[in-house]
């Protein structure tokens, strides 16, 4: 495999690896001792570090993965085979091998490989059938005892692919093919200086990411609390990449545009005021305590002719319960402190994402949300450059359609295109070459174009004299003939 010497196409402890069976992906961290469940298949991933990513394993006992060593089929198993299958009742009396039987051969430790090869052997019909039901069997009784599994490296294709056959709602039912067309739509490069605006888990920020390679700057447009990258974690990358990634509230979109964004007053620095507290109540529990102690004296000389082993206890106790006070405090300043620091950090990069978006320089937009598309882009337009692409991304085309018409009204906008991918899966074998009986019924709609510039007053006039132009001539000189 080239390339399969440099450390990135080798499993590492701690990297984020696709488990594949067949056509079924599962995303999994790669960690020591943990158990991983795929396919009704539990195993541990301790014996995959160090292997080069495409390797085959199988499951051993005790979880335990060895790689699959490759054994050369031989052509005795299809030597014989019959005209058609006319002939072949499904009574199932055709296999000598009980459930039990099969369940021994399990449990001594056969491999998959030579359980199948045995009920090959005991089945009385197999001969009997044509060389393609013979595969087609073999294939069934493989994926059913052969515990195999496949540690792909998580790329676009592989992660869009598994959320669309695990999780398609999390994602709006974006399709790859989809997706695909969208980053060849939005022109995304090295060096681009992108606005992204998703609800797809964070698939399509991922695909953005890996598209540009760590080069350029990326502006997220998040709705709620915070940005949701779930399916961004999957990709597993390096810290380069997300130093150049910003983030910006959707809520304050409105005010950065009428100028009116502002944040809360920054601290210089966000010790100084938690410090100033610090000698603050420095000096309230020295006073405290030295009122304390002189309480403490007082009571202890009236009553030292009492008892003076329990005063002792007292004291003791008195004692403890200062040294918990101080750590407790001790903890709270810290926890203070760091809210401050978090809080100030992300001011500061509120404030740096809104001078990025203030520059209006940006080199494409992508949208692939669940709300409406309409007010969304009319608002993140202002924000791009002219002669440059953007794409959105519907499950709809009701809502791309208004969409597109807003756009005509509006004016600024070149080349609009409201598109609908077309997805079919062919089969590709040896004299049965087919379309696949089943396949995805839709995979969304895409409505794309290029900014240019425009002036508003402009075309308000030009879109009212447009208006007049597409009247009849008829219609014309009855109206000239009243206003007459």
């Amino acid at each position: 495999m080239e390339g399969a010497g440099r450390p990135g196409w080798r499993i590492c402890e701690g990297d984020c690896a696709v488990l594949k069976r067949d056509d079924v992906f599962k995303a999994v961290p790669v960690l020591r001792r943990r158990k991983i469940i795929f396919e009704k298949q539990w195993f541990y991933l301790d014996n995959a570090i160090g292997h080069t990513y495409g390797t085959t394993f199988e499951v051993t006992s005790g979880g335990n993965l060895q790689p699959k060593q490759e054994v050369e089929e031989t052509a005795t198993e299809t030597k014989e085979a019959g005209t058609d299958n006319r002939n072949i009742v499904d009574d199932g009396k055709s296999q000598k091998l009980t459930h039990d039987d099969i369940k021994a051969l399990k449990d001594k430790g056969i491999k998959g490989q030579e359980i199948v090869q045995q009920l090959i052997e005991n089945s009385t019909t197999f001969r009997d059938k044509t060389e393609f039901a013979q595969d087609k069997y073999i294939k069934k009784k493989k994926k059913k005892y052969e515990a195999v599994i496949t540690i792909v490296k998580p790329s676009t294709r592989i992660l869009s692919t598994m959320y669309y056959a695990r999780e398609p709602g999390k994602i709006n039912h974006l399709r790859y093919d989809t997706l695909a067309q969208m980053l060849t739509l939005g022109n995304i490069r090295a060096g681009n200086k992108m606005i992204v605006m998703e609800t797809c888990a964070g698939l399509v920020l991922g695909a953005v990411m890996e598209r540009m390679g760590g080069y350029g700057s990326i502006i997220q447009m998040y709705p709620g609390g915070g940005p949701v990258r779930a399916a961004t974690s999957c990709f597993g990358f390096p810290k380069l990449f997300f130093d150049n990634l910003h983030e910006f509230p959707l809520s304050k979109v409105d005010s950065l545009l009428s100028g009116t964004f502002s944040t809360e007053t920054l601290p210089s620095e966000p010790e100084d005021n938690v410090l100033a507290e610090e000698e603050s109540n420095g000096l309230t529990d020295e006073k405290q305590t030295s009122l304390q102690e002189a309480e403490e004296e007082s009571t202890t000389e009236a009553a030292m002719d009492i008892n003076q082993i329990e005063e002792q206890e007292t004291m003791d106790v008195n004692a403890e319960d200062v040294e918990f006070k101080d750590s407790k405090e001790k903890e709270n300043k810290e926890n203070v402190r760091e809210k401050q620091r978090k809080q100030w950090e992300r001011r500061k990069k509120l404030i740096e994402t809104a001078a990025l978006l203030q520059e209006k320089n940006a080199d494409g937009l992508i949208v692939a949300s669940k709300f409406h598309p309409t007010s969304l882009l009319l608002s993140l337009l202002e924000f791009v450059a002219p002669s440059r692409p953007f794409v959105v991304y519907c499950q709809y085309k009701e809502p791309l359609l208004e969409c597109y018409t807003k756009l005509r009204e509006r004016g600024g906008v070149i080349n609009l295109k409201l598109s609908e991918t077309w997805l079919r899966n062919f089969q590709v074998l040896p004299d049965r070459s087919h379309p696949k009986l089943t396949m995805s019924g839709g995979g969304g709609y895409l409505l794309s174009g290029i900014t240019v510039v425009w002036d508003q007053g402009k075309s308000d006039a030009g879109h009212s004299e447009a208006l007049k132009m597409e009247e009849p001539s008829s219609k014309r000189c009855k109206v000239q003939d009243l206003n007459c």
